[in-house]
């Protein structure tokens, strides 16, 4: 309860066409840069943070979703930088595969589908208007909002 009261909310009726659209650009600019820059995780990181910082002074709507697809973005870098260097490491030191390497790569694997998926999920909403809140990155992009 006291949850709901402290959350930035949106009316989908003041929300106009083109805020919905630049909204959901911020998730799909997220995943675009991903299929393209796949074997590097900057990528992705870098055009969300473009992204954002094209969009720092526009509605408060589309600046919110822009804020929490950079969130996202972030803590995600960090699984797929690990992956990625962990990864070259192993071609290039012609290392032995171990079953803590397969283990955290079944993780990171399962966290992009998440993250995928739930930004697909999210643009699509944010497009119709709805306002989506993600579990813990909704809190942290209300509190940025704040100051």
């Amino acid at each position: 309860m006291e949850y709901q009261e402290r959350a930035i909310a949106f009316n989908p009726r003041e929300i106009t066409e083109s805020e919905r659209e630049y909204a959901s650009n911020s998730y799909l600019m997220s995943l675009f840069a991903l299929f393209v820059g796949l074997p590097l995780p900057i990528f992705n990181l870098i055009a969300t943070v473009a992204f954002y910082l094209a969009n720092r002074k526009a509605p408060q709507f589309v600046k919110w979703h822009c804020t929490q697809a950079l969130i996202s973005q972030f803590s995600i870098f960090f699984f797929n930088t690990t992956a990625f260097w962990w990864t070259l490491g192993i071609i290039l030191q012609k290392s032995v595969v171990t079953n803590a390497y397969i283990a955290y790569m079944m993780l990171v694997v399962a966290l992009n589908a998440i993250e995928i998926i739930s930004t697909i999920y999210t643009s699509i909403q944010t497009r119709k208007g709805i306002h989506v809140r993600w579990f813990l990155f909704a809190d942290l992009t209300d509190n940025m909002m704040k100051r």
